[in-house]
């Protein structure tokens, strides 16, 4: 058994289970414990010479009726208790995953998937198995180890004391090898964890390693990982089979010593001492039950076990839990419908456990209804500029306000559906493209679906498929391409139907005519909607509302594009830069079409 505050409800709530469970389980050790007492009749009744074929019959029935308990009993205990480990698993998994979806993005930099991976599945069936096998064990070595002791002191009380001596240096030593194993325990799902995260890595990185030839150092990696890891494993077994070896031999030397001294007893029974009382029958029982003690006996060993994997496993679970929630509403102001006027005055931002400012001295207005480009060089902030309107992360309060309210005091829920997000990795999840563009709502007819997969310009790709819009995309999306990513993000982003859309760089893998007729049909979706557009071409902005220009994360202009060629020299560089290439590009096809 394992216990824990995040686990000990589950004692209550199944409380009836546990103990219709445990019932059934005593149920049928006492009914076991009763054949070595008609063992032991039988046996003595057939060497005096007293058996009749009424007893035999009477004996017979009996044997039948404990056959039958042990069989209902048996069955009832396994749906009970085992079925119950089942569902704590189930709801432990679901609890840490709605508790790790609230956790911010700062946790999950640090943590990596496979680590992740391994609380879900090795981790949570240690504490399955703990849960419900250690209940069983625990009720059996108690009921049934203290019933065939009990039975045994009848018989004999000397022999059973002799007997009891090895048996308690077999616990001392239990106890002993337990807490190393526990420690074991955790070392080797680490390893298990380093092993998972690089397999997880090396598969989504898969098509990479193979662009770069690197395949070969990959698996050496791989074998090495994979080594430790069969080495952790490898230790932890030892220590596993060195428990079971001690009582092996333990019940081994017992058994010799049972049959050395309980013969001698039935010798000088029979010869000079009658008074001891200790016949083939009496020694027959004796031996029945201890071989019923033997199970005990190793339930023991395999609680021990048990209980060290789920200790080290409960341990890692609860770091999880014990996660705090950071980004949570703080005595929200209650707004009911945001426009999505946004506006950052003097606003600093550094990610979590960072000391560099990403975001420096911003002062920014954006009206609701208005088209804003962001542009600027690589690693400038744009992306951060918008990642901050979602609240994955906390912010300095009264630097950022949407509709004149600081987001702080917002509702998260209120403020995350306000905006409908192209993310620059364009995360598709495996599942048909219906349910991808469809994501935001529970259900939506197909052809609203259709509909905003026609405004994001995918919608003559899907058509293409086999089975068009339930067709079921590989993970991340990798069965489609990058342009078709983007696309189909894109469309998701707009079946939400936000007030404020956001695109952080998400034509960038179309050509020049799909890109043209998506900012298009923007504009007739636009409305009174306001469009956010990040990109790193000027021909993909110039024409919106506003361009923010930005520059090691500071803003260094805002206005249409004529009024930043006029006022920003950096923002003439870089369109004076792209045209260039564009002339570049104009020669090298005509050079190829000639």
């Amino acid at each position: 058994m394992i216990f824990g505050k995040y686990i000990n409800r589950y004692y209550l709530r199944f409380l009836h289970l546990i103990l219709l469970g445990a019932a059934a389980l005593i149920v049928v050790d006492y009914a076991q414990l009763r054949i070595p007492e008609y063992e032991g009749i039988i046996v003595d009744s057939l060497s005096e010479k007293a058996m009749t074929l009424e007893l035999l019959e009477e004996l017979m029935f009996k044997f039948l009726l404990i056959a039958l308990a042990m069989f209902i009993g048996r069955f009832l205990w396994r749906i009970t208790i085992f079925g119950t480990g089942v569902r704590v698993e189930a709801d432990l998994r679901d609890r840490m995953f709605a508790h790790s979806e609230k956790l911010s993005q700062n946790y999950f930099h640090k943590n990596k998937v496979g680590a992740q991976m391994a609380l879900y599945t090795n981790d949570l069936n240690a504490i399955r198995l703990a849960f419900s096998m250690g209940i069983l064990t625990l009720v059996d070595a108690l009921f049934m180890g203290s019933l065939a002791l009990y039975y045994m002191f009848k018989i004999n009380v000397m022999l059973t004391l002799l007997l009891s001596i090895p048996m308690f240096l077999m616990a001392l030593a239990g106890g002993i090898i337990g807490k190393f194993m526990r420690v074991k325990f955790q070392e080797r799902q680490k390893a298990f964890e380093n092993l998972s995260d690089f397999t997880q890595e090396n598969f989504s990185g898969l098509s990479v390693i193979k662009a770069f030839v690197k395949e070969g150092k990959e698996l050496l990696s791989f074998r090495k990982i994979n080594k430790e890891n069969a080495e952790k494993n490898v230790v932890f077994l030892r220590y596993a089979n060195l428990l079971y070896v001690i009582i092996l031999v333990t019940i081994n030397l017992i058994g010799f010593i049972l049959i050395g001294v309980g013969s001698y007893l039935i010798i000088k029974t029979k010869s000079t001492n009658p008074e001891i009382g200790f016949t083939v029958g009496d020694l027959t029982r004796f031996i029945s039950y201890f071989s019923s003690l033997i199970w005990p006996m190793m339930a023991i060993s395999q609680l021990i076990n048990l209980r060290s994997q789920g200790k080290a496993s409960y341990k890692r679970i609860k770091t999880l839990f014990d996660e705090p929630i950071d980004i949570v509403d703080n005595n929200p102001v209650q707004v009911k419908v945001l426009r999505g006027e946004i506006t950052y005055r003097n606003f600093n931002f550094a990610y979590p456990d960072t000391d560099r400012s990403v975001l420096k001295d911003i002062n920014l207005e954006i009206k609701p209804g208005e088209s804003v480009g962001i542009i600027g060089r690589t690693g400038c902030g744009k992306t951060t500029l918008v990642d901050v309107l979602l609240r994955l992360y906390n912010l300095e309060e009264s630097t950022l306000f949407i509709d004149g309210i600081d987001i702080m005091r917002l509702p998260i829920k209120q403020v995350r559906d306000l905006f409908g997000y192209v993310p620059q990795d364009n995360f598709l999840f495996s599942d048909t493209i219906h349910n991808n563009i469809a994501f935001a709502h529970e259900s939506l007819p197909e052809d609203e679906v259709k509909h905003y997969a026609s405004l994001a310009d995918v919608a003559g790709n899907i058509e293409e498929f086999s089975q068009k819009y339930q067709t079921v995309l590989g993970e991340r999306g990798v069965t489609v391409s990058g342009g078709q990513k983007q696309r189909i993000s894109i469309a998701r982003a707009l079946a939400k139907d936000p007030k404020v859309l956001i695109l952080d760089d998400s034509i960038s893998a179309v050509d020049s005519k799909t890109e043209e007729t998506i900012l298009s049909n923007l504009q007739e979706f636009k409305k009174d909607r306001t469009i956010i557009l990040i990109a790193h071409r000027v021909s993909s902005i110039q024409n919106l509302d506003k361009i923010v220009f930005m520059d090691n994360g500071r803003i260094l202009g805002v206005g249409t594009h004529e009024e930043l060629m006029e006022n920003v020299k950096l923002y003439q560089d870089l369109v004076q830069l792209q045209e260039l290439e564009e002339q570049v590009e104009v020669v090298k096809g005509d050079e190829h079409g000639e």
